[in-house]
């Protein structure tokens, strides 16, 4: 089934729903909008919580939940709103450059269950000659999709912030929180960070 609207975030789903580990039982996905996402590793998961600050888009997202989805009205960043250790995959497409950076990914990091997967669609802005470059690439590619793709626009109510870091400063810090973790600058102005976290009493 179709996509019912495009943009960079949705195009990277795909991305996100490759990574979700066989067995999944528990799925996360954090700053979940109106749950167009939380819906999709529904599929191959035992059960998918989806978790927005805004009572609106969680509204929507209960519109359509599927039998084994729940959506919550919780911040993610508040230790007490999520049981911790308990999640074998983690998703947060747009959001982590929401708060501080390693605020951010420690919280998603305690919320993974030991052996769990965390999946990071982030972004940054240009500081470079060859950021400049690579972005403007990008820029035929999304005219292009947008047009083949394109529907309605994304529900109204979503929360948008520009990044504070550039891509360098994003790169490094995830590979120094996320030690191994597999980053990839991606080409429509998104970043992926695939991490596994370590099993209790692994390596």
């Amino acid at each position: 089934m179709p996509d019912p609207y495009w943009n960079h975030n949705v195009h990277y789903h795909r991305a996100v729903l490759d990574a979700v580990p066989h067995n999944c039982r528990a799925a996360l996905d954090v700053g979940c909008g109106d749950g167009l996402l939380a819906r999709k590793p529904a599929e191959k998961a035992t059960c998918v919580t989806g978790v927005d600050r805004s009572p609106e888009m969680i509204r929507q997202a209960c519109e359509e939940a599927p039998a084994n989805a729940t959506f919550l009205t919780a911040d993610y960043l508040d230790r007490t709103a999520l049981p911790e250790g308990t999640y074998d995959f983690v998703s947060a497409v747009a959001v982590v450059h929401h708060a501080h950076f390693e605020e951010a990914v420690g919280s998603l990091v305690r919320l993974l269950a030991p052996g769990g997967r965390l999946v990071i669609v982030g972004m940054a802005y240009n500081r470079t000659a060859l950021d400049w470059m690579i972005s403007g690439c990008g820029l035929p590619v999304s005219l292009l999709l947008r047009w083949l793709r394109g529907g309605r626009r994304a529900p109204a109510g979503m929360p948008v912030e520009d990044s504070a870091m550039h891509w360098g400063e994003v790169r490094r810090g995830a590979r120094s929180l996320l030690p191994g973790c597999r980053y990839r600058r991606r080409l429509l102005w998104r970043y992926t960070a695939v991490w596994d976290k370590p099993k209790e009493g692994g390596p």
